[in-house]
């Protein structure tokens, strides 16, 4: 009965976190970012300011939240069901370049490219991939007595890589900003993370083949 209740906690939690992050999308896009307060959107989503500080620090943060949908958890689960022959660092990256590039609303990437603190709070999200993330790799590594540390450092460095690829698609600079503003990506965003993961593949392809020496023995 216990693990019932908190399973249903659980779920009417997450229920509130998607009301409240739909609530100010749908808000956003229809009044601006900068014209959103953090009450229009608890009530929107028919709780109290409160409650809404629970779930999300700022306006920002739920804007986001709406537009990366569990992205952290599409991108673990994707490394996870790749087939144990394909690279662990082709299996990463192609997970990260899958989520990160798939077909988006244009006025949802519209909405963050043309704010500031939406752009930050954009990169700020990459955030979260990290221990999602960790737990896949270890998953396909296996049990090699190797510490834990080990793969939660190679999850941030990927995490580290997503980040620097996302700033330099959405640095602003003069040739990228237009008169309103605007930011407009530079470059293509799947090329760019490929750019920067690839960096880490001697490091994976290195945990990879020590959880292959260590099944052996």
């Amino acid at each position: 009965m216990t693990t019932r209740r908190t399973g249903l906690r659980e779920q009417k939690k997450q229920a509130t976190r998607v009301a409240l992050r739909e609530a100010a999308l749908r808000l956003a896009l229809r009044n601006g970012p900068d014209n959103v307060r953090v009450d229009d959107i608890a009530e929107a989503a028919g709780v109290s300011p409160r409650t809404y500080n629970n779930y999300f620090s700022s306006r920002e943060q739920a804007i986001v939240a709406a537009v990366t949908a569990e992205r952290e958890s599409r991108i673990a689960a994707a490394v996870a069901a790749r087939p144990a022959r394909v690279r662990l660092a082709d299996a990463v990256t192609e997970a990260i370049v899958e989520q990160y590039t798939e077909p988006r609303d244009h006025d949802e990437l519209l909405l963050i490219t043309a704010s500031p603190t939406l752009r930050d709070a954009f990169l700020d999200a990459a955030a979260a991939i990290e221990h999602p993330l960790a737990a896949a790799i270890d998953q396909r590594l296996g049990d090699t007595g190797a510490p834990a540390t080990a793969t939660r450092v190679l999850a941030a460095s990927v995490t580290a890589g997503v980040r620097v690829a996302l700033q330099q698609w959405l640095q602003p600079s003069a040739a990228s900003l237009t008169t309103g503003g605007l930011v407009v990506p530079a470059g293509s965003l799947p090329d760019l993370l490929r750019s920067a993961l690839a960096a880490l593949a001697p490091a994976l392809d290195a945990a990879e083949e020590q959880a292959q020496q260590s099944s052996r023995h």
